[in-house]
């Protein structure tokens, strides 16, 4: 546990994962079919980990590919106005593409279709991982879609081994997402190698449960991981709020209810806020909790990296809710 809370409170982290451009469009309550007008912002899981970690007051950089193109380029452009560094995302010619979300600003009969086809970001490769030095960050930070392909994948657990030498500790959001990946069978099996390694695992409860075989499995499968390899697990479900597990304890924390606008950056933003809770010295619970304080702001914008809160906007929340449930 101490050596995952000193690398976290380094405050500086190395993140491995895509960025992507979102559309949503315009007014919120607009379905895709219906709309006229369309923002875009940046998105990928792992971007908008680090753009928020940015905005809460953190340093983060990104590794990954981008395509070499407009797109490409939109996508470095956002990550720099966010403040995340991006000396390593490096751009891939021919006709492989960045990923494109496509969601609403609405929770009912909410759809989201992501283009995920020829993915820029699955063309990292080993020496993409292996130009990093990894002595300049105090924690690793990677998204479960990296996984989901190769060279992709080899080049994250070479990352992994890379930074573990360095003596950081690694920190793995699940993050599955089934289109991405060429078998069920496939995922659950390299999703639960990449847990084994991890200091510090994030999921749902389908994705646990999915690593464990079964949906009613998922929240032992959370307790052994705890118990077995991870310092830190943490259980999300959803309304219901999350059970984190750590040194044999069990946290039960709720969620800070808001009139939600759309389902999409939530778990991003609850990295964001947690990494920089633990980073500024708050306890483990209590970190947990700004993390969910985080996620709600969020889901209470249209956008993903535009709604995630800064340091300002999460104490103000802070300060103005009645508690979470």
């Amino acid at each position: 546990m101490k050596h995952l809370l000193d690398g976290i409170k380094a405050n500086n982290f190395v993140i491995v994962g895509r960025a992507g451009m979102d559309f949503f469009p315009d007014p919120p309550g607009t379905k895709t079919e219906d709309g006229l007008m369309f923002t875009a912002s940046l998105g990928g899981s792992s971007a908008n980990i680090g753009a928020g970690i940015c905005k809460l007051g953190g340093k983060a950089a990104l590794v990954t590919r981008v395509s070499d193109d407009s797109i490409g380029r939109y996508c470095v452009n956002q990550l720099k106005h966010y403040g995340v560094d991006t000396t390593h995302v490096t751009p891939v010619g021919g006709e492989y593409r960045n990923s494109l979300a496509v969601y609403e600003s609405r929770v009912e009969d909410h759809q989201s279709v992501i283009y995920r086809n020829g993915a820029a970001d699955f063309q990292m490769d080993e020496a993409d991982v292996a130009a990093v030095d990894y002595s300049r960050y105090g924690a690793l930070i990677t998204a479960g879609t990296v996984f989901a392909a190769e060279p992709s994948r080899s080049a994250t657990f070479k990352a992994f081994g890379l930074a573990k030498a360095a003596g950081l500790p690694i920190i793995f959001d699940v993050d599955y997402r089934p289109y991405s990946w060429p078998s069920p069978q496939v995922a659950e099996e390299v999703l639960s190698r990449a847990a084994a390694e991890s200091d510090m695992i994030v999921g749902n409860d389908e994705e646990f449960g999915f690593m464990a075989g079964h949906i009613d499995k998922g929240l032992d499968k959370a307790r052994a991981l705890s118990e077995t390899s991870a310092s830190i697990v943490v259980y999300k479900m959803g309304h219901k709020g999350a059970i984190t597990f750590s040194d044999g304890v069990q946290i039960h924390t709720g969620i800070y209810p808001v009139n939600a606008l759309k389902p999409t950056g939530a778990g991003d933003s609850f990295m964001a806020g947690l990494m920089t809770s633990l980073a500024a010295g708050h306890d483990l619970e209590a970190a947990i909790l700004r993390g969910s304080a985080c996620a709600s702001i969020t889901v209470s914008k249209p956008g993903c990296a535009p709604a995630m809160a800064d340091t300002v906007e999460l104490d103000q929340f802070l300060a103005d809710h009645p508690g979470p449930t």
